[in-house]
C-alpha cells in the first residue's frame, strides 16, 4: 500500500537542520541502560517506511543526545534498551521544551526499563500521565489497520498482551510508550533473532504507523 502526504508542516526545530527535506529518526543517548541496543532496527524500519509510504526519509538513525543541540536536528526522539533510564534535570528540561515546540518521542521497553520509562514520562508534565490509547486512535489505522489485532506481541517477555500508552500535552499525543510487545527486535535483521517473517512484518508495520503519525499528527 504506497502512502504519498504531502508533510504540511514539520516541527520548527527542524528549521536549523542542514536538510530538514530529508527526515530521520534520533537514537536517543541516556544515563543507565543500553541505549544502543538493537543496531539494525531502526535503518531496518526507516527502510520499510520509505517504501511503504513515498515519504523521503533517511535510511539510517542518528544518535543524539538532550545535553546538546543534537535532538533539536529531528522530529523523531526514539529510545529502548534494557535496564535503568535516567534523565537529568537539563535533559527533562530539553525533552519538555522539544515536545511543546512539536516534536514526538517514541519510548520502546526491550524489557527491564518499564518503571523507569514511567518514573520519567509522568513526572515531564504537570497533571499528565501516560494512559492507554484505545485502538480507534489514529496512530492504529494508518498506513496499517491495527484496529482489531493492537499491537504485536514480538517475545514473551511480561505476561499479557502489549500495551500502548500516550503522553499528552494540552490535548495533544506527544509521547508514545509501547509496552510489553518488544517491537524493536521485531526490525531487526532476520536471522538475529530467528522470528517468524509474519512477527516482522508485523513488527515492521507498526513501527511505520508510529513514524507515519509522528510526521503528521496534528493532521490525523
Amino acid at each position: 500500500m504506497q502512502v504519498r502526504i504531502m508533510i504540511f508542516s514539520l516541527i520548527p526545530l527542524l528549521l536549523h537542520a542542514q536538510d530538514p527535506a530529508i527526515l530521520t529518526i534520533g537514537r536517543l543517548r541516556y544515563t543507565g541502560g543500553d541505549w544502543y541496543s538493537n543496531p539494525s532496527s531502526l535503518p531496518n524500519l526507516l527502510r520499510f517506511f520509505r517504501k511503504k509510504t513515498g515519504i523521503e526519509v533517511e535510511q539510517r538513525d542518528v544518535t543524539v543526545s538532550l545535553l546538546d543541540n543534537s535532538y533539536k536536528q529531528v522530529p523523531i526522539l526514539y529510545f529502548t534498551g534494557h535496564g535503568k533510564l535516567i534523565f537529568s534535570t537539563k535533559e527533562k528540561e530539553n525533552l519538555r521544551n522539544y515536545l511543546k515546540q512539536g516534536g514526538f518521542l517514541f519510548a520502546d521497553d526491550n524489557f527491564g526499563l518499564d518503571k523507569w520509562i514511567r518514573k520519567e514520562l509522568n513526572t515531564l508534565f504537570p497533571g499528565s500521565r501516560l494512559v492507554p490509547l484505545s485502538w480507534n486512535h489514529p496512530l492504529f489505522k494508518y498506513p496499517f489497520s491495527f484496529e482489531k489485532t493492537g499491537p504485536p506481541k514480538i517475545h514473551k517477555h511480561y505476561g499479557g498482551a502489549p500495551i500502548a500508552y500516550g503522553l499528552f500535552y494540552e490535548g495533544r499525543l506527544v509521547a508514545f510508550y509501547l509496552y510489553n510487545s518488544d517491537l524493536g527486535d521485531g526490525w531487526e535483521d532476520p536471522d538475529i533473532h530467528g522470528d517468524p517473517p509474519s512477527k516482522r512484518i508485523a513488527a515492521l508495520k507498526f513501527g511505520c504507523n508510529v513514524l507515519f503519525y509522528a510526521l503528521h499528527h496534528g493532521l490525523l
